[in-house]
C-alpha cells in the first residue's frame, strides 16, 4: 500500500513573536514494512536555521528557528511511502513474560539493555501499585508474554472510553486510570504503565493510521490525527507493537514517526518563544492511498 500524507500545523499569536527555536518529529522512521518515497518539510515563515539530526532513540529530528517578527507559524509536512506486510506477522514464541522479564534484566547483550533501558520510569509513565494491579488479571504466572500483552491491550480497549475532551498532554496518569477515559496518548501510556510496573519494557510509539469512512461515507480531509500506540520486546523477535486504542495487535497500516519513553520524547512539535502572548493552535492530519 503506498500512502499520502500531509500534516499541517500553525500557530496564531496575539502579539509578535520576535524569535523562536523549534524541534520537530515529522520525519518517519525507516523500519521493516515501512519504506519512505518521498518527504518534505515547509516552514512559513521561512527559517533562519535549520538543521537535521537523529536523537538519542535514533528518530530522525530537525530543528529550525526563525529571527524575524511574525504572527503566524505554519509547518507542513507532505510524506510519500510505501506499506508492506512485515514478513514476521505476530511472532508465536511461548517465552512466559516472567523469562522475559528477567531475561531483558540479567542479559548484558547490546538488544536486550537496550530493551532493558524502557523498564525505567520517564516523565509521563511512573510504575505504580495500581497499574501493577491492573496488569497482573492479564499477566498470570506462566501466561506467554504475546498472549498476556494481548488481553491486556483487548481490555484496555473494552474497559476504557474513548473521549477527546477528558484529558489533556498534561493529564496524570492515576486521573486516566481512575476516570477510565482519554485519548490513544492515555491508553499508550497506561499500557505502557503496566508493563514497566511488571518489570517489562514498554515503548511509546507515534505516527499515523490510515482510517475507514463509515460504509457510504467520504473520509474526511484532515479528519485523521496523529496516533500513539505501544511496543514490548520478545527476545528473538524484537519489538511488537500493540494499539490499545484500536485493540489491534501488529497494526498493517499504522505509519512509525518516532518512538521514545513516553510523548515527551516524541512530540511532533515543541519549542521555545520569545514574546507571541496568547496563541491559537491548529492541527490537521490527512493519510489517504495513493491511488485516489
Amino acid at each position: 500500500m503506498r500512502l499520502r500524507i500531509v500534516h499541517e500545523t500553525s500557530y496564531e499569536y496575539d502579539e509578535p513573536v520576535t524569535t523562536s527555536h523549534h524541534e520537530i518529529h515529522l520525519t518517519p522512521r525507516k523500519r521493516e514494512g515501512q519504506a519512505c518515497i518521498s518527504h518534505d518539510i515547509a516552514i512559513t515563515p521561512a527559517p533562519s536555521v535549520m538543521r537535521e539530526r537523529f536523537d538519542y532513540f535514533d528518530n530522525p529530528t530537525r530543528y529550525f528557528s526563525v529571527h524575524e517578527p511574525h504572527r503566524k507559524l505554519r509547518i507542513v509536512a507532505h510524506t510519500e511511502l510505501a506499506l508492506t506486510e512485515r514478513p514476521s506477522g505476530v511472532p508465536s514464541a511461548t517465552l512466559s513474560w516472567e523469562e522475559v522479564r528477567d531475561a531483558v534484566a540479567l542479559d548484558r547483550h547490546r538488544d536486550m539493555l537496550d530493551a532493558y533501558s524502557f523498564v525505567f520510569d520517564s516523565p509521563y509513565v511512573a510504575a505504580s501499585a495500581d497499574l501493577r494491579e491492573l496488569g497482573r488479571v492479564s499477566f498470570t504466572k506462566g501466561r506467554p508474554l504475546i498472549e498476556a500483552v494481548t488481553d491486556l491491550t483487548s481490555r484496555i480497549f473494552h474497559e476504557f472510553t474513548y473521549d477527546a475532551t477528558a484529558t489533556r498532554v498534561s493529564t496524570p496518569l492515576q486521573e486516566v486510570l481512575r476516570h477510565r477515559r482519554g485519548v490513544c496518548q492515555d491508553f499508550a501510556h497506561l499500557q505502557i504503565g503496566c508493563l514497566r510496573s511488571l518489570g517489562l519494557p514498554g515503548r511509546y510509539v507515534s505516527g499515523y493510521l490510515l482510517t475507514k469512512p463509515r460504509p457510504g461515507q467520504s473520509r474526511l480531509v484532515g479528519a485523521d490525527a496523529s496516533h500513539a500506540w505501544v511496543s514490548t520486546y520478545l527476545p528473538g523477535s524484537g519489538w511488537v507493537d500493540f494499539d490499545p486504542a484500536n485493540n489491534l495487535v501488529q497494526p498493517k497500516t499504522h505509519v512509525t514517526l518516532a518512538y521514545g519513553r513516553d510523548f515527551g520524547d516524541v512530540s511532533p512539535l515543541r519549542g521555545v518563544i520569545l514574546g507571541g502572548g496568547r496563541h491559537d493552535l491548529q492541527v490537521a492530519v490527512d493519510v489517504r492511498p495513493i491511488d485516489e
